[in-house]
């Protein structure tokens, strides 16, 4: 049995990991921006292989996402434990004006939910996190715009003592942090802890592109004042260019294992085909252990490593992206993802689903019938089955998402004259471009994407005869270095009638995820 995992433990875009340990088994949060459910719980016996459990953010009435934008919604969760009950904070962000927004709390007595409906915090700004401490008194700390700035860019931590009894702010407040390095921008992502009577305050810096890193400061109160570590950033890949295997290393949180080591999650991006990575920001893992005082991040060694020693491994691989042997990704699975809200369209249906088709289209920051799922490999095939009658101007089929205004879309359209086509579209920069389009018959086609680097070629089959390649669209326009945001790829199902009332359904009998056989 091998010790031994690779890095990335959850590959594909969870971002900004926290983690928690109660007993002998960790817990841990990512963001999810305008996806939904937000925030998936999982959980795990050795920091190295994760079942997801559910998600934080499972219901409607929890949250209002219409009209948030891509790359807005929930951002950089904090999980935490105390006397029986979970805690998660986040920030909401970039909901339209008169809704509910800003930096909540929800709570559980079990991880896998029901979580309670959000009580809002009366303090502006992200990323907000909670320590408690052993004197029973609670703290609530985040980050936000410097409120007298030194530079452009540069934010402050601030603190601040939360009522349990009332979930209110209350007392004074503390600003703790204002960066490590002179000039540098976004102090963001805070945690605090308490290691041998000592007070730490660890904190991203840099912004989450390839500057990213991560700083320490600590001291004998709650409240400061905090002394930078001398030999900060302890972490962080920027130096290292654009080239290397893992950039924009950093948003780390800590936690101890059962056998006394010390461990951080953190978030990086794998590049590749340039500098562009499709899979989004990555959950990895690194060993930290304690000199002088000071936690050091991966000794030895200074970087993010390919593969991690976890000595108390259970020689699982890691992460969710396996799948079934078959590559079928059923209605059960946990790792679909619809936008903005439930997906109320799509009912199970064996391995696959009905979809309803509605009049909203991907271009709009609204629910559309969309299901996705992350991309979580660099080569992989996506496969999916359409069958079903449509109207004119109706189309279904599958997506590359990255946005409203850059996703690519090959799908079964209805034609005025009654005819219908698979027409592979890209749209870049909210423009539609028809790259190709091939008459089919009536009947089931079988739609596939086969991702190749960043070769995402689009393929098309009516019953059992062989693919026909319609087009390759360059998935270097797909990533968020190209389309901005801070989001990787989803590969998924969708159906419109593209602004008309409808009352179709089309089947989707089975979805397939398959990762290419490593070269």
């Amino acid at each position: 049995m091998t010790t031994t995992t690779p890095n990335p433990i959850l590959p594909g875009c969870y971002p900004d990991p926290s983690v928690c340990r109660v007993g002998d088994t960790y817990w841990l949060v990512t963001s999810t921006f305008e996806y939904f459910p937000g925030l998936p719980v999982f959980r795990s016996r050795d920091l190295v292989s994760w079942e997801q459990v559910g998600h934080v953010i499972d219901r409607a009435d929890q949250l209002d996402y219409q009209g948030v934008r891509y790359s807005h919604g929930l951002f950089a969760p904090t999980i935490r434990h105390h006397d029986g009950v979970f805690w998660v904070v986040c920030t909401h962000v970039g909901t339209p004006e008169g809704a509910p927004g800003g930096n909540f709390v929800v709570t559980a007595t079990d991880p896998a939910g029901p979580w309670s409906d959000p009580v809002w915090l009366d303090e502006d700004g992200i990323d907000p996190s909670l320590f408690f401490d052993d004197d029973g008194r609670v703290w609530v700390h985040g980050t936000r715009p410097a409120r007298e700035p030194q530079w452009d860019g540069q934010t402050e931590v601030w603190l601040r003592e939360l009522d349990r009894g009332t979930m209110r702010l209350t007392g004074p407040e503390h600003v703790v942090w204002k960066g490590a390095v002179l000039g540098a921008v976004w102090a963001e992502g805070p945690h605090l802890y308490k290691v041998d009577g000592t007070y730490y305050l660890l904190a991203a810096e840099g912004g989450t592109d390839i500057h990213h890193a991560t700083s320490v400061a600590r001291s004998a109160t709650v409240t400061g004042p905090y002394e930078g570590n001398k030999a900060n950033p302890v972490l962080t890949h920027r130096h290292l260019g654009r080239g290397v295997d893992v950039t924009g290393v950093g948003h780390a949180d800590l936690v101890q294992a059962v056998n006394g080591s010390w461990w951080a999650v953190l978030l990086g991006m794998r590049p590749y085909g340039g500098y562009h990575y499709n899979l989004g920001r990555e959950t990895f893992l690194v060993p930290v252990t304690w000199e002088d005082g000071w936690p050091v991040f991966a000794p030895g060694a200074g970087r993010v490593p390919a593969e991690v020693e976890v000595p108390f491994a259970d020689g699982v691989a890691p992460g969710e992206a396996q799948g079934s042997a078959s590559g079928v990704v059923p209605p059960s699975s946990l790792r679909w993802s619809s936008l903005r809200g439930p997906a109320d369209f799509a009912t199970p249906d064996g391995d696959g689903w009905r979809l309803a088709l509605r009049p909203a289209t991907l271009t709009e920051p609204v629910t559309p019938a969309f299901l996705g799922v992350r991309q979580q490999h660099v080569d992989v095939d996506v496969r999916g089955v359409l069958d079903g009658s449509l109207a004119a101007g109706e189309e279904a089929g599958l997506v590359v998402r990255q946005n409203e205004r850059d996703h690519v879309r090959l799908a079964i359209a209805a034609d005025d004259d009654g005819g219908r086509r698979v027409r592979a579209v890209h749209r870049r920069a909210a423009v539609d471009t028809e790259l190709a389009a091939l008459a089919v018959p009536d009947g089931p086609v079988t739609l596939t994407v086969s991702a190749r680097g960043q070769d995402y070629a689009l393929l098309a089959a009516v019953g059992d005869g062989d693919p026909e390649r319609l087009a390759v669209v360059d998935g270097r326009t797909l990533d968020s270095t190209a389309a901005g945001g801070f989001t990787g790829v989803w590969l998924g199902i969708y159906g419109t009638s593209n602004g008309r009332p409808t009352t179709t359904e089309v089947r989707v009998p089975r979805f397939e995820y398959l990762p290419a056989a490593e070269k």
